[in-house]
């Protein structure tokens, strides 16, 4: 048999299996019709069932696009975080320093994470939820290595805490806290995280694995003689 010749046989295969379709389609709509009374009970809850079955497959399908979303723009946050060097932390205002900190926070799992910080921020920079369901308050402070925070500051977080009916408060800086402030913070709880944690924070350990070592860190008298060789006070 020839091309052609075969064209012509497979045309003609192709007629007959769409005027079958045609023909039964048109059956089964009459009989449709006929019997309509009968079934269409049936028939609408075929509807309703395929409707109900595609919307929660749609949802379904929307909720692992939205979590899969979440989940790179998280590992994105992660490794810029840990990418960001204390160097590039010290060319930060102090405004902008507010935003690695609620993005470590978001890396760590929190919720509810927003920024509060302003002309009236009730001492408090960024707020939010701990992992753990514990409300957290944190102030910010970028400031220079050779400052030293000083216990007012410190209080000026405790009133903030009461404020805003946190179970926690943390107190970020990228400097060092003086020993009556690093006193005032364990003494009332408070989470005090100066340059050196921060760094650790920055680099992969969790805010709350940050509490167990609250504190302590600032080093011994070499360790700050070294300090103020690096910062030059």
């Amino acid at each position: 048999m020839t091309k052609r010749g075969r064209g012509a046989a497979a045309r003609r295969r192709r007629a007959t299996r769409l005027k079958s379709a045609a023909v039964g389609g048109g059956l089964v709509l009459v009989l449709l019709i006929v019997f309509w009374s009968v079934v269409w009970p049936y028939v609408t809850g075929a509807v309703v069932l395929g409707g109900a079955t595609a919307a929660g497959w749609w949802l379904w399908r929307t909720d692992r696009l939205v979590r899969g979303r979440d989940r790179l723009w998280r590992q994105e946050e992660a490794v810029k975080a840990g990418h960001r060097t204390l160097v590039e932390v010290d060319t930060m205002t102090g405004t902008e320093f507010e935003d690695p900190v609620a993005s470590l926070c978001r890396r760590d799992g929190c919720t509810d994470v927003r920024r509060v910080g302003g002309a009236n921020d009730n001492g408090a920079d960024v707020v939010g939820r701990l992992p753990d369901g514990r409300s957290v308050v944190i102030q910010c402070k970028r400031y220079t290595p050779t400052s030293t925070i000083a216990s007012r500051e410190l209080r000026d977080l405790l009133g903030a805490k009461v404020h805003f009916g946190a179970d926690l408060a943390v107190f970020v800086t990228t400097t060092r806290f003086s020993r009556p402030s690093e006193k005032f913070a364990l003494q009332h709880g408070i989470l005090a995280v100066h340059r050196d944690h921060f760094g650790l924070w920055n680099n992969g350990a969790s805010l709350l694995s940050l509490s167990e070592v609250n504190g302590r860190g600032q080093g011994d008298s070499r360790h700050q003689a070294r300090w103020k060789r690096a910062y030059g006070k």
